[in-house]
């Protein structure tokens, strides 16, 4: 064989992007506008109907002695004008920045100088040129938190109570778990997944709800499956990195264990944005009932943080930054709720815990899998009643709250 009877390997040369090359790349969408522009020349062919009902959004309502304001934002597709105004119907003067007349996405602030009264209920109507009518109903009025240092004390002080004492009481149960059996900590584990899976589908189910509340072009739904899809593929990509990082057995349970602790952080922050924008609005008691009800729920989230660590001795240093991880982010969510409360950054980030916590679900079924005897199956009698177990202690706490 000579050297000419060689085959001849081609070599890949990149593809400049001509003139010719950019209009290939164009043309499908220069002929979809094309179309679209022949749809709303000939409507098909169909007589005109009545223009399209505009669609009013209320974003936050912030009550302040003998003031009503409120940020709306038109949510529909067609441009509306604010006439008119109404509280417990009576006409009620208005003053409306920076204009009345908005446009598709257009936000402005409404101020009503109305003497609310504290702890009843007023409704008010903005009626538009159009002669459309959009309510929003305040079940009880109690003026808005003003952003003070005592303000933020407080709301800090909830989130410590609600957030950072239960994860914090939760990771003591970690003398009792390095005492058990191997058979018992598989139990415990699966147990784990039951708690979380709890915890997923209640954030994921908050998400939802709130989706619900989202103006209608930012598709409550979409934000839903973006957070949950997103946040676990980012920290199964994290998790990747990582991994070949991790020296021992014991180091990948501590990274299992703060894996942990942040989608419990993520759905804590979720958490407390819902109780600081329900105290803010005066729609959540202040009892002592209450804050027991969220200890007991809550306390259990500690023991799914600290069940992976029971082979190993981890640092003290360890506990107090994974109980800061899950707990603390109970306090930025209070806060953040209390003072600017918004339905589509509620929806986006429940949904990211949700999607955080369904990714160690699976991180811990891995290491479940481990544990499990060769040959055996993980899911045997004693793991399915721990994971149902799990379910059963959240449902039950969760009554209290």
């Amino acid at each position: 064989m000579t050297e000419y009877d060689l085959p001849q390997r081609k070599i890949a040369t990149p593809v400049g992007l001509s003139a010719g090359t950019i209009l290939l790349a164009l043309l499908p969408l220069i002929l979809l506008g094309l179309v679209i522009a022949v749809f709303l020349v000939t409507n098909a062919g169909l007589p005109t109907g009545a223009a399209p009902l505009g669609e009013l959004s209320f974003e936050r309502v912030v009550l302040r002695p003998n003031q009503i304001t409120m940020s709306i934002v038109n949510s529909g597709r067609t441009e509306l004008t604010i006439a008119q105004a109404t509280v417990d119907d009576a006409l009620w003067a208005f003053q409306m920045e920076p204009r009345a007349t908005l446009g598709r996405l257009d936000r402005a602030t409404m101020t009503l100088n109305y003497p609310w009264v504290e702890y009843e209920a007023h409704e008010i109507k903005l009626i538009t040129a159009e002669g459309l009518i959009f309510s929003y109903s305040i079940p009880l009025a109690v003026a808005t938190p003003e952003p003070t240092p005592e303000m933020f004390a407080s709301f800090a002080l909830i989130g410590i109570y609600v957030g950072v004492i239960p994860v914090g009481l939760g990771l003591l149960w970690f003398p009792f778990l390095r005492k058990i059996g191997k058979r018992a900590m598989n139990f415990l584990l699966s147990l784990t997944i039951g708690l979380l899976i709890f915890l997923g589908v209640d954030a994921l189910s908050e998400a939802l709800e709130i989706a619900g509340r989202v103006p209608g072009p930012f598709q409550g739904m979409g934000l839903v499956t973006i957070g949950v899809i997103a946040s676990f593929l980012a920290i199964v990509a994290v998790g990747e990195l990582t991994r070949g990082r991790v020296p021992d057995e014991a180091a990948q349970r501590l990274r299992l264990a703060y894996l942990i602790a942040l989608g419990i952080g993520l759905h804590n922050f979720g958490e407390g944005l819902v109780i600081g924008a329900a105290y803010a609005v005066g729609a959540l008691a202040l009892g002592v009932f209450l804050v027991i009800g969220f200890i007991v729920h809550n306390v259990t989230e500690g023991f799914g943080i600290v069940a992976p660590l029971v082979r190993g001795k981890p640092a003290l240093g360890h506990f107090v930054a994974l109980g800061l991880l899950g707990g603390a982010p109970t306090i930025l969510g209070t806060w953040i709720g209390g003072l600017a409360y918004s339905d589509l950054f509620a929806t986006l980030f429940f949904a990211i815990g949700a999607g955080a916590i369904f990714q160690v679900v699976y991180e811990i079924g891995k290491l479940l899998g481990k544990e499990t005897h060769a040959g055996a199956s993980a899911w045997n009698m004693a793991n399915v009643a721990g994971l149902v177990s799990g379910l059963g202690i959240m449902y039950v706490t969760g009554l209290l709250v």
